[in-house]
């Protein structure tokens, strides 16, 4: 017995085909995606004007844990323990065994004694929100601000205070949204 050959036959068989494939290669990327999300870094939302003009209210971060602890100048996404709160986004001031202080009449902030540089800023530090300064920053923790420093729900204010490094989800390393504003934060 000859086997005919069946035009349409082959022809099904290779469209399955190309459908197992496509599903093969949809479920690969899928679970590429959330092991990258997983492991390797997430998106976080920036809620609030604390830390314009470097991010605005609706930006979304690409932020991950992978690297060395936090260091100066990073931006950070915290989230703080036994508040039911989004997560904080704000800038690494300073680190274990630094001492802060903060000088509200002329705005300024000193690290180790040395004025701090920060072009970032809106405008200078003028809003205390009730921590005595200098304070040097115990091991283990950092201390954080906002870039619009009088708006800024921050380490100044004793609710938050010195972070515990183990409360930063991720240190921001590229925005994804808004489009016009793609890039490093």
């Amino acid at each position: 017995m000859v086997d005919e050959y069946h035009p349409k036959e082959v022809a099904s068989r290779a469209v399955a085909r190309e459908i197992c494939d496509w599903i093969e290669s949809g479920m690969i990327a899928v679970i590429c995606v959330v092991l990258l999300f997983t492991f390797i870094a997430r998106i976080s939302d920036v809620d609030g004007v604390s830390m314009e003009p470097t991010l605005e209210d609706q930006d979304r971060l690409v932020i991950t844990r992978m690297g060395l602890g936090p260091s100066m100048g990073d931006i950070v996404v915290i989230t703080l323990p036994g508040r039911d709160t989004e997560p904080l986004v704000k800038r690494v001031v300073a680190i274990a065994g630094q001492t802060i202080d903060i000088d509200f009449e002329a705005g300024e902030v000193f690290l180790d004694g040395r004025l701090l540089y920060e072009p970032y800023l809106l405008e200078d530090t003028r809003a205390n929100a009730g921590m005595v300064f200098p304070q040097t920053v115990p091991d283990g923790h950092v201390f954080l601000l906002g870039d619009n420093r009088n708006n800024s729900f921050d380490s100044r204010d004793l609710r938050v205070g010195m972070v515990d490094e183990r409360h930063i989800l991720g240190r921001a390393i590229f925005r994804v949204f808004p489009f016009d504003r793609v890039g490093r934060p």
